[in-house]
């Protein structure tokens, strides 16, 4: 059983994945709602709430999941990419779990968690495919040909997808993360415009 540790933006998460790749369990706690207020994330203020998170998400999982350490046979944690400080904290929880079981410690990175995440039960998705990745702060477009071998064939020149959209509803007035509050904007059932974003693109030019 691997136990898994993610703390590479502004969410504490932690996992037991079985060898044939069965989610024993997965906690997220996500710090949206602190963030909010400033209209994305604080990379000071994710890391200090990493610190005081990580314990208690790792113990959930382990409780989830119905184990103990003595069950866990190597422990995994992303390197990157992400914000420096909250990896750190991931990095460090997870080398002081391997180091005082002894088991063995595997750096992930970020991106090939997220690739690695379709060969997961209960839908498992067999290489070769095309892997467009989206997260917020990466857009790739991925020729996976192989579970360890994919090639890049395209990614953004300037902000990545999620990022465009947190900008963009930041810029109108409607909060983060951004990319929601647009996707809720964007359904048939929604026909009106916030008050305060019509202010911001209908106000008259000076002159």
């Amino acid at each position: 059983m691997i136990l898994g540790i993610e703390t590479s933006c502004d969410e504490t998460a932690a996992a037991l994945v079985t060898a044939d790749g069965r989610i024993a369990a997965s906690v997220v706690s996500s710090q949206a709602e602190l963030h909010a207020r400033y209209g994305g994330v604080v990379p000071e203020v994710a890391s200090r709430r990493h610190l005081e998170l990580v314990t208690p998400v790792i113990r959930e999982a382990l409780s989830e999941a119905d184990a103990t350490l003595d069950e866990v046979d190597a422990v995994a944690v992303t390197q990157g990419p992400g914000l420096i400080g909250a990896l750190l904290v991931g990095l460090a929880a997870a080398k002081a779990i391997a180091w005082s079981r002894k088991l063995p410690l595997v750096p992930v990175d970020h991106l090939d968690g997220h690739v690695a995440s379709l060969y997961l039960q209960p839908d498992p998705l067999e290489p070769p495919f095309l892997c467009l990745l989206a997260s917020g702060g990466h857009t790739l477009l991925l020729d996976v040909r192989g579970y360890c071998d994919h090639e890049l064939l395209g990614t953004t020149l300037d902000d990545a997808a999620g990022e465009a959209f947190d900008k963009g509803a930041r810029l109108l007035g409607l909060g983060y993360p951004g990319g929601r509050e647009i996707d809720v904007l964007a359904t048939p059932r929604r026909t009106t415009f916030p008050l305060r974003a019509c202010r911001a693109s209908t106000s008259p030019s000076p002159g």
